[in-house]
């Protein structure tokens, strides 16, 4: 580090923002601290109180960008329907799991309403990750610089935590404009116990689909209640999923060579710029093994939640929807091709909010059920050490096998028609199915 004691930040990442806030006595001029705070004030529309993201502004952001693309209020017969779809799911449930029913009130929430509400939740999922990169951020100014920038090093602290939450609020803002559900993305995101749609998206979901609006209401009420009964009958699961975001965010390495090269052509004069510079992964952390192995888990956990949904919504529908087939290829489509604003998460704060595995452990739970019945499958759920591995996804027949001594089995006897027509003819013309990203089944993800 340079010899100069009013350039502290001589040879590290924020160099090139500090120059930008020197006097105009030139090189080695004083830096102007009134220009610096003016500056910061730009970004601050409130405290982060210690916290590494700045929730006010998050939400703010959020609300403003779902009212730009237009949010209407639920009415009375939005709140009507979902209701009678919640109650005709909660019956269908009934004789396909041994999970009871969790569901003690229902609701229709508008996007705004689905940003307030579930808005404590994405705390606990992004706050351990904007923490370490925080800490990993501060770790990359030497002792001396530390010492130095004095109460400028807390204000960069708060300016990060307003740019994070400008950039979780845009996220947010976005995702409310996808979400069908409270449950949607996998994660227990609403209220216990409270079985929630989204009318307008729900709408936006059917369109193309040329089926009755009750048939797709019903299909993503009976997915909604699922995700309610799993994730109340299993009580360590929600702990579980957020364990290992906080082991992902454990092993967070901040790139200070890349900050200190982005930062040179950054104006911190325009607040803006800096947005655009986080949105395209300047604070982005690098991989690492311990980063690595807990995305797997991570991943592994929501494939096995949305596989289990599957599995179950298929039994229960099998001989009184026939619409559900068609549906549960949209979800999975869906759910695969993912939307702009799980982008944004993922460049964000580096974690996919999809399970790449999810047809894969349909088969794994359909497997299962047929081995051992709809007791045995769902009592894998009673302890985590009981559930499949990555590994187990890879060959969903040789852990039924396991799990329930089976002798033979014909995967195609646990996919819909349509899926099983696809898997044989890809067998008869020499090709090895496929998953839903492309990836050769049994190897995806290896």
């Amino acid at each position: 580090m340079s010899d100069e004691p009013d350039n502290p930040f001589k040879g590290t990442p924020f160099e090139a923002m500090f120059q930008q806030f020197s006097g105009a006595a030139g090189a080695g001029g004083a830096p102007d601290l009134n220009a610096i705070f003016a500056q910061v004030q730009q970004l601050l529309s409130g405290s982060t109180d210690g916290k590494p993201v700045n929730w006010d502004l998050a939400k703010d952001i959020a609300r403003k960008t779902v009212s730009a693309a237009g949010d209407r209020s639920v009415t009375p017969t939005d709140s009507d329907r979902v209701a009678d779809a919640v109650r005709l799911a909660e019956h269908w449930l009934d004789p396909v799991t041994t999970l009871p029913e969790a569901t003690t009130t229902s609701a229709a929430w508008s996007r705004a309403e689905w940003v307030e509400n579930t808005l404590p939740v994405w705390q606990t999922v992004v706050d351990p990750v904007a923490e370490h990169v925080a800490g990993a951020m501060g770790g990359a100014l030497p002792a001396e610089a530390q010492a130095l920038a004095g109460p400028m090093a807390g204000m960069l602290r708060q300016l990060g935590g307003s740019i994070f939450g400008a950039q979780v609020g845009q996220g947010l803002g976005e995702l409310a404009g996808e979400v069908v559900s409270s449950s949607d993305i996998g994660l227990p995101l609403g209220p216990a116990g409270q079985a929630v749609l989204l009318p307008d998206n729900v709408a936006k979901f059917a369109e193309g689909l040329e089926l009755t609006d009750e048939d797709v209401r019903l299909y993503l009420a009976l997915r909604e209640c699922a995700h309610q009964r799993l994730f109340a009958g299993v009580p360590w699961l929600r702990q579980h999923l957020f364990a290992a975001v906080a082991d992902y965010a454990a092993g967070i390495e901040v790139d200070s060579g890349k900050i200190e090269a982005a930062m040179a052509d950054v104006d911190m004069q325009n607040p803006e710029a800096l947005q655009e510079a986080l949105a395209g992964g300047l604070f982005e952390p690098e991989d690492s093994e311990q980063q690595k192995a807990a995305l797997v888990r991570l991943e592994t956990a929501l494939a096995l939640v949305e596989g289990w949904v599957d599995d179950v919504v298929r039994e229960a529908t099998r001989e009184r929807m026939p619409a559900a087939v068609q549906l549960a290829e949209t979800v999975r489509r869906r759910r695969a091709a993912g939307g702009p604003a799980e982008q944004t998460f993922a460049t964000l704060v580096g974690l996919q909010l999809r399970p790449r595995r999810l047809r894969d452990a349909a088969n794994l739970w359909a497997a299962v059920r047929d081995a051992r019945g709809v007791d045995g499958r769902d009592e894998l759920w009673s302890h985590p050490d009981l559930l499949p591995s990555a590994t187990d996804l890879d060959d969903p027949i040789g852990f039924a096998q396991h799990a329930g001594e089976l002798a033979d089995i014909d995967i195609t006897d646990f996919l819909p028609p349509e899926e099983a027509a696809e898997d044989a003819a890809d067998e008869t013309a020499g090709e090895t199915p496929k998953d839903d990203e492309g990836n050769e089944e049994g190897n995806a993800g290896k």
